[in-house]
């Protein structure tokens, strides 16, 4: 058998690595009672001015925490460090942190991993960490898998038929002692329930049978968030789309699923079972044109039939999605695509939204200075944990609410939001530019790094110049009037007083001009 440090191969190092989100350590943990989990979390100042605070976390009915073999360093603090077995499983690499570990054993093959899981305890627990054999399944059996019970038992099924994960007993490999606050945080975000003061803030407005004029002036034109009832009554999707339907009129088509792509049936065998930190999700831009039946059974609302990139016709940007996710599942924070404003509808399932205002970065989030790229935590879940609370005491806070089957949410252009499905969940979203938006679209799209930026289409540094010539011969004028009332609406709001003229507002100080 090769020793451990002989299978990191020139061969096995030369495949490519993704960048990946980073994870903010937990500080300190007690993990004792099967049902609970203590986490102390250091955020900012923002958080000093708040009531003490329950800070236990709930897992979900279906976790067994006893049954789990990693804990975290938490539980270290009143035994003797030499405990872990950590280190003395590693040999030389134990100077690796348990992040840089695991990003060297994601260039391995299985033939690699087995190897290793065989060398030692603790190189077992490394070895058979689930998103490394998740990745494993996505990377070489795309969308061909049957899931069952975990990711490394789907790919040993998959290459073994005599293998079936439902036969095997209790493994034979007993481990104590493991502690590791990285290992651990992944499987605590996979099966902890949502606390209830996650979900108490519902400070969305929201309206019912609405006027056009109303929505336009209330909320477009102001840029706000607002959750409208009512809206899905007539569609034939509310009714019809159960995931046994689904299943039916999708039949062998292949939906878009993280990286692969997977049939509904798949899909839904995987959702159903699945029990990790970011559950994948069937997002697809397609399903209309794939599944005709898909695209009639539901109709724009109202309030956002004028659609100006419609004048490119086939050769708009991607623009509506089927959504659909486990509990758990969802987006981190993002700002929709190309400066466009979205709707968001419910049609099984429920939804949290968290929403901050086009300037007002969320906490633990960290775009770059030319908005190409967005650092963030690893899961929906580790932000709650981490970075919820920090928000409360905000002047300006985060507008909120739970979606629920019926309902629709409007996401204005250039908000920052995160959503995650409480429930099994399926959607319909589509986003869209109006007359509202139009001049921040054409802005957005003539950014000089507009080839990084603009999304869902393959001609991105022509797109600016397609769509205002498209938007010139459908609607001659338009663009100019538009930009002339910005301009006067510019110049009354910089009608300011002396005092305002001589001051800085940058810096609060005066300002002096030679």
């Amino acid at each position: 058998m090769p020793g451990a440090f002989n299978i990191l191969s020139t061969h096995n190092l030369s495949k490519s690595r993704k960048k990946k989100r980073r994870r903010r350590p937990i500080s300190a943990t007690n993990f004792a009672a099967p049902k609970t989990v203590a986490v102390e979390i250091k955020t900012n100042a923002y958080e000093e001015e708040e009531e003490e605070a329950d800070v236990g976390f709930n897992l979900k009915a279906s976790s067994c925490s006893q049954s789990h073999i990693i804990q975290p360093l938490g539980n270290l603090l009143l035994l003797d460090p030499s405990t872990n077995i950590r280190n003395t499983g590693l040999g030389n690499l134990q100077i690796l942190s348990d992040e840089v570990l695991v990003d060297i054993l994601g260039l391995l093959g299985v033939r690699d991993l087995g190897i290793l899981s065989s060398v030692s305890k603790s190189l077992y627990v490394f070895s058979t960490h689930e998103p490394l054999w998740r990745n494993l399944v996505l990377e070489e059996l795309k969308g061909e898998f049957l899931f069952y019970k975990s990711w490394r038992f789907t790919y040993i099924s998959s290459v073994n038929p005599c293998f079936s994960p439902f036969s095997t007993g209790p493994s034979i490999l007993c481990i104590r002692n493991f502690y590791s606050d990285y290992l651990f945080q992944s499987w605590l975000c996979a099966n902890l329930e949502m606390k209830p003061e996650w979900l108490q803030r519902d400070n969305i407005e929201r309206r019912r049978r609405l006027s056009l004029e109303e929505f336009v002036n209330c909320f477009e034109v102001l840029n706000k968030p607002v959750l409208l009832e009512g809206c899905l009554e007539q569609w034939p999707a509310m009714e019809k789309w159960s995931k046994d339907r689904l299943v039916q009129i999708c039949g062998d088509v292949k939906f878009a699923v993280g990286p692969v792509e997977m049939t509904m049936e798949k899909y839904f065998r995987y959702s159903e079972i699945v029990k990790e930190e970011r559950p994948l999700y069937l997002f697809d831009s397609k399903f209309a044109e794939k599944i005709t039946e898909l695209g009639t059974d539901y109709d724009v609302p109202v309030y956002f039939k004028e659609d100006l990139f419609s004048v490119l016709g086939k050769g708009r940007p991607d623009y509506r999605w089927i959504i659909i996710g486990p509990a758990g599942s969802g987006s981190s924070f993002h700002v929709d695509p190309n400066s466009t404003s979205a709707w968001n509808a419910v049609i099984r399932g429920s939804k949290k939204w968290v929403m901050f205002p086009p300037e007002i970065v969320p906490p633990g989030v960290h775009p770059s200075p030319d908005g190409s790229e967005v650092a963030c935590p690893v899961s929906i879940m580790e932000w709650f944990m981490n970075f919820y609370g920090a928000s409360r005491n905000w002047k300006k806070r985060p507008i909120e609410c739970v979606c629920k089957a019926g309902e629709v949410v409007f996401v204005p252009n250039g908000w920052w939001h995160l959503v995650i499905n409480l429930e099994d969940s399926i959607a319909i979203t589509q986003n869209y530019v109006s007359r509202r938006n139009l001049l921040n679209v054409l802005d957005f799209l003539k950014r000089p790094n507009a080839n990084e930026l603009v999304s869902g289409t393959k001609d991105r540094v022509n797109l600016h110049d397609k769509f205002r010539a498209a938007i010139e011969a459908a609607l001659p004028g338009t663009i100019d009037q538009l930009a002339a009332k910005a301009k006067e609406k510019m110049a009354q709001n910089k009608q300011l007083n002396f005092w305002e003229s001589v001051t800085d507002a940058n810096t609060g100080g005066f300002k002096f001009s030679f």
